[in-house]
């Protein structure tokens, strides 16, 4: 079971929360992606600034992550975003009904081959922001987060 958290103190001053669950559907995931970056335009990151797009690719990249390998029959997936204003850092957790489906640990990933559609998430997720990793709060649940600075 992966399990890494970032510290609790590595950040100071207050924070702002946004969480919404959602359906375990490329629906919403959709949705997941317009909501974040929605939510971060009225935090004060407009959705063409550079922080808005790599934050929206990274949850895109979770939610369809929890859509396609942690989804559970009549089970949502939730999106959490905190951002931490005094030094502009978003924390995104997408939380699905896997827990017995964890992710490679950070640092272990290995490119895709070539001709594959898919199995490049997790290293944009690697490769964009600060930190990730995966947590298992309860027998029932993993959450998949990330950090990335906004500024």
């Amino acid at each position: 079971m992966n399990v890494e958290i970032a510290p609790v103190d590595e950040h100071t001053g207050p924070a702002r929360h946004f969480r919404i669950r959602l359906s375990a559907t490329a629906r919403g995931a959709r949705l997941a992606r317009h909501l974040a970056a929605e939510q971060l335009t009225s935090w004060g990151w407009p959705y063409d600034s550079d922080g808005n797009r790599t934050a929206s690719l990274l949850v895109a990249e979770l939610a369809a992550n929890a859509v396609r390998h942690g989804r559970a029959r009549g089970r949502d997936f939730a999106l959490r975003l905190t951002l931490y204003a005094a030094d502009a850092t978003l924390r995104i957790e997408v939380t699905d009904a896997r827990p017995d489906r964890s992710p490679p640990l950070p640092g272990t990933l290995t490119p895709a081959d070539a001709e594959t559609e898919s199995g490049r998430g997790l290293l944009l997720v690697e490769s964009l922001s600060t930190h990730w990793g995966a947590t298992a709060g309860d027998p029932y649940t993993k959450t998949v987060w990330c950090e990335v600075p906004l500024g």
